[in-house]
């Protein structure tokens, strides 16, 4: 019985050009930015309560390392939980418009009318409904944040099928469950990526703000808003650079998935070339 050695092939010299093509430009972006940021505060004296060095924010980061991952832990619960929430809610509203496109129009515009309702108002209607200290006062606003470019996504891709297609399915008698599952949301996918995309970011901040009005002791928004009054602001800047590289983390695991799920998308290999 023979056995075939596996075998490690190296990356080809076109995949590496790719690779380095693609992130070396944002990698060059950061360090012009935060050479310039570092500059200008150095060669101007600015104080630190305007804006403070990154070398100062990076010094309060390493100091306070673990409190604030402590922290990120506490909001990236909330963050997930209000944008699985968010998500569901979303397409489970969607599908159900799409079973009666007359009705959408007017469901939609309502939905953007409610979409422009301020995060701080949402924020203490939601501490007094759950509890200040609930993880659901701050993924309820997070999901708030989600659902409707969600819904108003999902409900376009649903709806925007082709006739041709859809014509097709009725002539084989298809059932509104197997048209919906078959054509309506394949072809919904990319809009549906496109919402959670943005509403990864939403729900950083959604829940960040949430936590600028009470929460746990621990979490991060508490952490910011906290040594911002004290005031210590290269610990409320490092805190900021948690959060925001948080929104980026799920911005990118949210591009991951969609590569994963729909890696037959036109979209996705155009980006490739």
């Amino acid at each position: 019985m023979s056995t075939t050695p596996l075998t490690w092939s190296a990356p080809s010299a076109a995949a590496l050009r790719t690779a380095v093509g693609r992130f070396l430009p944002v990698v060059l972006t950061a360090v012009v930015i935060l050479g310039s940021w570092q500059l200008v505060v150095t060669i101007f004296d600015v104080p630190s309560f305007i804006v403070p060095a990154p070398v100062e924010i990076s010094s309060a980061f390493r100091s306070e390392f673990g409190t604030i991952m402590s922290a990120s832990v506490i909001t990236v619960r909330a963050v997930l939980l209000g944008l699985l929430l968010g998500a569901v809610a979303g397409v489970s509203v969607a599908l159900a418009l799409s079973r009666f496109p007359g009705v959408s129009g007017p469901v939609l515009t309502a939905a953007v009318i409610i979409n422009c309702a301020p995060i701080v108002a949402l924020a203490p209607i939601f501490n007094n409904w759950f509890g200040v200290t609930n993880p659901m006062s701050k993924a309820g606003v997070a999901a708030v944040m989600v659902f409707f470019p969600v819904l108003v996504n999902t409900t376009r891709g649903l709806l925007q099928v082709s006739p041709l297609h859809l014509e097709i399915m009725q002539s084989l008698a298809a059932q509104p469950r197997q048209v919906a599952l078959m054509l309506r949301l394949p072809n919904a996918l990319p809009y549906l990526f496109n919402a959670l995309k943005l509403g990864s970011t939403l729900a950083v901040i959604g829940v960040i703000v949430t936590e600028y009005f009470g929460g746990p002791s621990n979490a991060l928004g508490v952490y910011i808003a906290y040594q911002a009054a004290l005031p210590r602001f290269e610990y409320a800047w490092a805190g900021i650079a948690v959060a925001s590289a948080l929104g980026l983390l799920l911005f990118g695991a949210t591009s991951l998935l969609e590569r994963l799920l729909m890696p037959w998308h036109e979209s996705l290999h155009d980006s490739d070339s």
